[in-house]
């Protein structure tokens, strides 16, 4: 329905019973009836939720306590519950309520039949009526547009108390000689005792892109079986992989809501981080239950051009803040969207982006988890060799690392290779190829 037909039935004049009748007598009021409803329906409804979405807004940005949360919410419920009286009550009360208004008006002349003078008032008080609705959802409207623009022009922040785990921001540095060379600043290396208990570390570290060989996927599930955490690791020829995490940032006291994230209370942050620091602490120190896949089929250009997505993310980043939205701009959907370009698009949309829960299973679908990556022939001939239970059973890394000592040689690997025990770990594709054929 277009804008100008919805507040044109919004602000119209009731449905003329004399009317009505008649093209019931007729026998063509029942469509017309039926439709009338659903639109007046859909109407109430739109109503309804822009009040809801406009409060909760409030409710987020300021805090059920907050004065002017109370006095937003009385102006606009009674706003709305008195449009919706006067516009959708039955007739029946709305005229008792404007009755009195009649009783004591005398017939405007003598000659008038009781049936006329009870026509001039009907019409005298569904004015009053069309004129209060105008007036109200005028004034509602009024109050929503200016709520909406508040809502738009709030923008995100760099400098809050922000947690200690996300308090630094990621930047990097490229060798002017190698362009591959890859300096970070800002690389978290926490250890770890509590979920909320950290020893902090903050390190530099340079990483090669030329000596990338793989890419991992990393579901932490906090929240039932729907709901995870999603993280990425790249894998290192003769190095230790590099984790990134698209995380909100938080400040201190604040906690997590999923509805609070598509109402701009969070800002977005990047961390790159050791895996002995940011699993860790999902798998050990939270109790998470984490699961590690490892990609498939990708060529190192991908894997590079992927790597490089991250590089532009914490640019874009640090030169102007952004928000987490639980439905576009979350952990999962914002990896998808760059591999989607890394890829040329290959990847498909698919409901799964959003269920964060179910990526594997997307991943499993595309052909993207195998279970004999060393041999293409064996690859080709028995690909998916494992179910995707298996897999679960077999990715999930929580039994690999109970009871892991985090503070023995914090630089080291051992963390990384226990949580890759029992999984097949593939190599590129391009690079696979050339082994198995030089020429």
């Amino acid at each position: 329905m277009f804008p100008r037909s919805f507040f044109s039935r919004l602000l119209s004049t009731r449905t003329n019973s004399h009317n009505i009748a008649i093209r019931h007598k007729n026998g063509s009021c029942q469509h017309h009836k039926w439709r009338h409803y659903i639109v007046q329906f859909f109407i109430a409804l739109a109503l309804v939720l822009s009040a809801v979405w406009l409060l909760m807004a409030i409710w987020y940005q300021f805090g059920a306590h907050a004065t002017v949360t109370w006095l937003t919410t009385i102006v606009i419920v009674s706003l709305l519950t008195a449009l919706l009286s006067v516009r959708y009550l039955p007739k029946r009360v709305t005229n008792a309520i404007f009755n009195k208004s009649f009783t004591s008006k005398p017939p405007l002349t003598k000659n008038l039949t009781h049936n006329h003078t009870v026509d001039k008032n009907t019409g005298d008080k569904n004015t009053i009526i069309n004129k209060a609705t105008k007036w109200l959802a005028r004034l509602y409207i009024g109050v929503w547009v200016i709520g909406l623009g508040w809502f738009i022009s709030i923008a995100p922040q760099q400098l809050r108390d922000w947690k200690p785990e996300v308090g630094e921001r990621l930047s990097y540095t490229r060798d002017a000689n190698n362009s591959d060379l890859v300096t970070f600043n800002n690389v978290r290396n926490f250890d770890w005792h509590s979920g909320d208990d950290a020893t902090e570390r903050w390190e530099t570290r340079t990483v090669d892109m030329s000596k990338l060989s793989g890419v991992d996927v990393i579901n932490s599930y906090w929240m039932g079986p729907l709901i995870a955490h999603t993280l990425v690791s790249f894998r290192f020829e003769d190095d230790r992989p590099l984790s990134f995490s698209l995380e909100i940032r938080k400040e201190n006291g604040e906690s997590f809501s999923a509805l609070g994230g598509f109402f701009k209370r969070y800002e977005l942050s990047l961390i790159a981080a050791e895996e002995r620091d940011i699993i860790y602490t999902r798998s050990n120190a939270r109790g998470e239950q984490v699961y590690l896949f490892p990609v498939s089929h990708l060529q190192q250009r991908e894997v590079k051009s992927l790597f490089e997505s991250y590089l532009t993310a914490a640019d874009e980043l640090n030169a102007e803040p952004a928000w987490y939205n639980t439905l576009t701009s979350n952990c999962t959907n914002i990896i998808f969207y760059m591999a989607r370009v890394v890829s040329g698009e290959r990847l498909p949309w698919d409901y799964r982006i959003w269920v964060s829960g179910w990526l594997p299973n997307y991943l499993y679908d595309l052909g993207m988890l195998d279970a004999s990556p060393q041999n293409n022939t064996q690859s080709a001939n028995n690909a998916q060799s494992w179910s995707m239970d298996t897999w679960y059973e077999r990715a999930h890394i929580n039994p690999k690392v109970k009871g892991f000592n985090n503070s023995n040689n914090i630089h080291g690997s051992e963390f990384s290779m226990q949580i890759r025990q029992g999984i097949p770990i593939p190599p590129l594709a391009d690079r696979h190829a050339i082994r198995v054929n030089p020429n």
